[in-house]
């Protein structure tokens, strides 16, 4: 017998879309120079494009290039966690297996998570550690996958149905498209535009894409007319009449879909009295089918996106010789298509599968669900083994059936979670808490043990046997919102938990609640948490120790840390180190220890803190601790920071970055890279710190680390003069870290900024209340590291306003405030002994008692600091005070405040200081000082007579400090190769073997004075 004729409702002709497809071109040449491109194309249901893609990724192949298509699926109503990116990486497997085997080395194990084929070999472990660095984790390992097998050759991947994607398919897209940065990469995705409401959860992520310059939105809109007609020329494969071209314009408004569904009913005899429905206008077609291929549309609709053919089979009950007529019947008639993988079908539209569906009888729904679910029941191996928790859920789910929708659901919450598709984990425990109480009492009482609650103390005395408990499941829910970001939905759960636990004795599980809530406020920047964690301290206060106690305690250290270190944080530190080693919980005593260590050396016991923290740098590296090695890496570098000790910082960062990176641990990452800028800006590299800064935003999902990157660009800004963008980026560092959060390390040098622009836009009260209001506040002990630079700002705008009216009324009160302040605090770095002194000249500057010799000793103790800013201020300062003399400068003063402005000046130069420079130049200016050229020699100079040149010379100075070329060519804004060929000619000239020699005849000589081997250097 043979089957209808096909038909054709595609047009093979491809029309219109020439400016988006060479947008699409233009993107993939630009990939293919090694520069990575990120597309969004919108547009509304029908609209083409699919067939946009699929003309795309033809052209793409026919230039080399590797394209990997995935679509978003439904199962019903639910998305599968990350299926469009499996999908796309199972076709990158079979076209590049190698490079996708050699890119994904030494981390299968975690993206066996999105592509359980790459971790296939490796030997059965647990599900791996979770944390708040999970997920980050996973998206970033997925980032750097992709660029190494984007490499050598351009690859496009192509996602399609956003509109569809689960939350944690959204999340790593963005997280994609904000972080890419090398290869030769195309990442498009497409949407359905008019499906976008308000409340849409893809609506939040296109607008924070829209942001992103490096992200090209495309939207494609309905045919003109004249694109109609040659669609339909196509369809139909002969030149239409102008009035049926007219009539299924005017009918389809362009829609290309409908052009084409209104060109087959046309030809097949259906468009008389066809409504305008777009329901009746979708049906009409199907309607026209025999009963059987009508039924096996109605069961493949429900089944999900694409529906296995022997899960159709099974759900159907036809017999093969039925279905398989049926099956040609659809796909002849363009209502179905074999899947891409061949073992399936789905709808040649989705659009067309919705109508269907949504003609479906409630009760025809459930029961088509429940014969799904039974169907996979009676055999698993239907459907592919990752899908087939995931699906058996849903459609339990679906049939209304709770007694076997609980357990299913349940069990499907850890699949997710094995993902790191907390999102999909909240959403399926959340489906579990509203299916509890209509579940059977025997059902809920064979149900799985506790899952993953970090230390929560599960219901029950065996939590490895004990079914599950309501109460269990709002912990895994708590931990699932706040590992997922869904933070708000978090705090609900807990506060619902808390509530439950009013009237039940168990302080423990309180308190584990408690710290939650603790952690989650603090991330949405409603509070700093304390209230939290102080409950849950004196809940556990008395108890035997607990996992959960020491965490409390661990917390409570931490916390004080940040915001008031000092002996009870200390105390609160060494227990928790106590406790969570009596009960054996490593981790949390490594993190204590971390803590306890960091505010030793803010204590000043600096070299016992610091070697502890090497100490435990080394044992969470080798115990493979990766959440605490990173934090490791945070704190380290920025306790050497925190003394002046910045050089020996960034190597440790640099290798924190590493580090990060391998793990995919982005806040740890953002974090170090802002850590990074703040050490590169006291090292005078403050292009780099720049760069530092913006990369520390563009990796960190959380505010913390952005409003540190903020509060960094800021002061950068600052420094070089541009007060609007200083202004800016403080406002967006406060918004940041929120008002409800005043943490010392963030607050100080936000409020030193606020001082400092306020006084630059000369708003000189408005800098006083600021200053006034800190000082009030007062300062917890450990924070000298904030508050020196605070004071000197203040100090230092109270002496550049010394003579302007509004600057006499209060003055003398504000400078004893701020000598009150300065006077307690800590001196234990010679970072911050150089501050002391500086705050005290500025002071005497404000008062107009400051000397050549109160300066001589601030640039003293900053010239071995390697701060070159700060170095170039007091130099600016010491000659300010040696051309101030009674009765005019001498020449020798005039000869060294030259110097020392010439040096000061290239500082600024270099940096990009204007204000800095602008200072400079205006002193030498009213002195009369060139700053170009140096002086005329003195014939009878003594390093003259040795031939040494003017930079000879420089060096030579230097060399008799005991400098390396490292540190010389720092200082002189040279190379190191510079600075070693300048010393060779210097022992040549010198007659000497090597720099001790050349030191002791230029003491032996005289050749620098005492007070000149701590002078600038000539030009």
């Amino acid at each position: 017998m043979l089957g209808p004729v096909e038909t054709r409702s595609v047009s093979p002709v491809f029309v219109g879309r020439a400016e988006e497809l060479n947008s699409l071109n233009e993107a993939l040449a630009r990939a293919a120079a090694g520069e990575p491109q990120a597309l969004l194309l919108g547009g509304e249901a029908g609209v083409g494009k699919t067939r946009l893609v699929e003309e795309f990724a033809t052209a793409a192949c026919r230039q080399g290039a590797v394209v990997a298509l995935g679509g978003c699926v439904e199962i019903g109503a639910d998305g599968l966690p990350f299926a469009p990116f499996s999908t796309a990486l199972r076709a990158l497997r079979r076209a590049l297996p190698a490079e996708l085997a050699a890119a994904a080395a030494g981390q299968e194990e975690e993206l066996a998570r999105l592509l359980p084929e790459v971790g296939e070999a490796l030997p059965v472990r647990g599900a791996g550690r979770h944390d708040e660095e999970s997920l980050a984790r996973l998206f970033e390992l997925t980032a750097r996958l992709l660029e190494r097998v984007a490499a050598e050759r351009t690859v496009v991947v192509a996602l399609e149905d956003l509109h569809w994607a689960d939350a944690s398919t959204r999340h790593l897209l963005a997280y994609l498209f904000r972080t890419l940065r090398t290869g030769r990469l195309v990442l498009l995705a497409t949407y359905r535009a008019d499906d976008i409401h308000r409340r849409h959860p893809l609506r939040p992520l296109l607008a924070e894409l829209d942001r992103l310059r490096t992200v090209r939105r495309i939207e494609l809109g309905r045919f003109n007319r004249d694109e109609v007609s040659r669609q339909i020329a196509g369809i139909l494969a002969t030149e239409p009449d102008p009035a049926q071209v007219d009539d299924i314009f005017e009918r389809s408004d362009g829609n290309a879909f409908f052009v084409e569904e209104l060109a087959v009913c046309a030809t097949e005899g259906c468009g008389t009295g066809l409504t305008d429905s777009l329901r009746d206008l979708l049906l009409v077609r199907v309607e026209g089918l025999p009963e059987s291929t009508q039924r096996v549309a109605r069961v493949a609709a429900e089944g999900g996106s694409t529906v296995e053919y022997r899960l159709l089979a099974a759900v159907t009950r036809l017999t093969e010789d039925d279905l398989i007529e049926a099956l040609r019947v659809a796909v002849n008639a363009n209502i179905l298509i074999p899947a891409p993988d061949g073992d399936g079908y789905r709808f040649r539209h989705s659009l067309v599968r919705e109508a269907v569906a949504d003609d479906l009888l409630p009760g025809e729904r459930s029961r088509l669900n429940r014969r799904y679910a039974e169907a996979l029941e009676d055999d698993p191996t239907l459907v592919p083994a990752d899908e087939r928790v995931m699906r058996l859920a849903s459609y339990w789910y679906h049939a209304h059936d709770a007694a076997k929708a609980l357990p299913a659901v349940l069990d499907a919450s850890v699949t997710a979670r094995r993902r790191h598709a907390y999102a999909e984990q909240l959403r399926l425990l959340e489906r579990a808490m509203e299916l509890w109480d209509t579940a059977p009492e025997d059902v809920r009482a064979a149900l799985r043990p506790v899952d993953y609650t970090e230390v929560y103390p599960p219901c029950g005395c065996d939590p490895a046997t004990t079914p599950l408990r309501y109460l269990d499941l709002m912990a895994e829910a708590a931990v699932a919102g706040r590992l997922g970001g869904e933070r708000e939905r978090a705090l609900k759960i807990t506060k619902r938990a808390l509530n439950i636990l009013e009237d039940d004795g168990d302080p423990l599980r309180k308190a584990w609640f408690w710290v939650q809530r603790s952690h989650l406020i603090q991330a949405q920047a409603r509070g700093d948490g304390w209230a939290e964690l102080a409950t849950a301290e004196d809940l556990v206060r008395g108890l035997p120790p607990s996992e959960v106690h020491a965490e409390v305690l661990a917390n409570v250290a931490h916390w004080s840390m940040v915001h008031v270190p000092g002996p009870d944080a200390v105390s609160a530190a060494e227990r928790a180190v106590e406790y969570a080693r009596m009960v054996g919980a490593r981790e949390t005593e490594m993190n204590a220890r971390l803590t306890y260590a960091g505010l030793v050396v803010e204590s000043g016991g600096v070299e016992t803190g610091l070697a502890e923290m090497f100490e435990i740098l080394r044992q969470t590296l080798d115990d493979g601790l990766s959440t605490v090695a990173s934090r490791v890496y945070v704190n380290l570098p920025n306790a050497f920071e925190a003394i002046g000790r910045s050089r020996e910082a960034v190597p440790l960062l640099e290798a924190g970055l590493d580090y990060a990176r391998k793990f995919g641990l982005s806040d740890k990452e953002a974090w170090i890279w802002g850590n990074l800028a703040e050490s590169l800006y006291s090292l005078g590299r403050w292009d780099q710190a720049a760069e530092a800064a913006t990369k520390a935003e563009l990796v960190g999902r959380s505010a913390k680390p952005r409003g540190f990157h903020a509060a960094t660009r800021a002061a950068l800004a600052l420094a070089r003069g541009n007060l609007t963008e200083a202004a800016g980026q403080l406002a967006a560092a406060r918004g940041y870290f929120g008002t409800h959060d005043r943490a010392p390390q963030h607050e100080l040098p936000l409020s030193d900024i606020t001082i400092g622009i306020a006084a630059g836009e000369g708003r000189l009260l408005d800098a006083r209340a600021e200053l006034e209001r800190v000082l009030d506040a007062g300062f917890p002990p450990g924070t000298q590291r904030y508050v020196w630079p605070l004071l000197l700002t203040a100090a230092g705008m109270e002496a550049d306003a010394l003579g302007l009216p509004v600057a006499e009324q209060d003055r003398p009160k504000i400078l004893d405030r701020i000598r009150d302040a300065a006077r307690p605090l800590a001196t234990n770095a010679p970072v911050w002994l150089a501050h002391e002194r500086w705050v005290r000249a500025e002071l005497l500057r404000a008062e107009t008692r400051a000397t050549p010799d109160d300066w001589y000793e601030v640039v003293a103790a900053f010239e071995p600091l390697e701060r070159p800013y700060d170095l170039a201020r007091v130099r600016h300062r010491l000659a300010q005070a040696l051309l101030s003399a009674p009765g005019g400068a001498e020449q020798p003063d005039r000869d060294r405040a030259t110097e020392l402005l010439r040096l000061a000046h290239a500082a600024a130069d270099h940096l990009g200081a204007r204000p800095l420079a602008d200072a400079v130049t205006l002193l030498a200016q009213r002195a009369r000082l060139t700053l170009t050229t140096a002086p005329a020699p003195d014939r009878d100079d003594p390093v003259r007579s040795l031939g040494l040149t003017g930079r000879e010379r420089d060096v030579l100075r230097l060399v008799a400090l005991g400098r390396t070329n490292r540190q010389i060519a720092e200082e002189l804004f040279i190379s190191p190769k510079t600075a070693s060929v300048h010393v060779s000619n210097i022992l040549a000239k010198l007659c000497v073997s090597g720099r001790g020699e050349a030191a002791a005849v230029a003491h032996r000589l005289g050749l620098f004075p005492a007070e000149a081997l701590h002078a600038p250097v000539t030009d």
